[in-house]
């Protein structure tokens, strides 16, 4: 899931060099939904592994 952050992001810099401003704001929106999405999914595993190794 990271590196689908990581891609959107890359997409959004080529875009907003290119001027595309729109493809580059929506690539942005995504890959930050991507990306909190895995920030919450990493909190709950360790979370999970905490609970379970206890």
């Amino acid at each position: 899931m990271l590196n689908w952050t990581i891609s959107l992001l890359l997409i959004a810099l080529i875009a907003g060099i290119l001027g595309f401003t729109g493809i580059a704001g929506a690539a942005v929106g995504i890959a930050k939904i991507i990306f909190f999405i895995f920030i919450i999914l990493w909190i709950i595993s360790l979370v999970a592994r905490s609970l379970r190794s206890a």
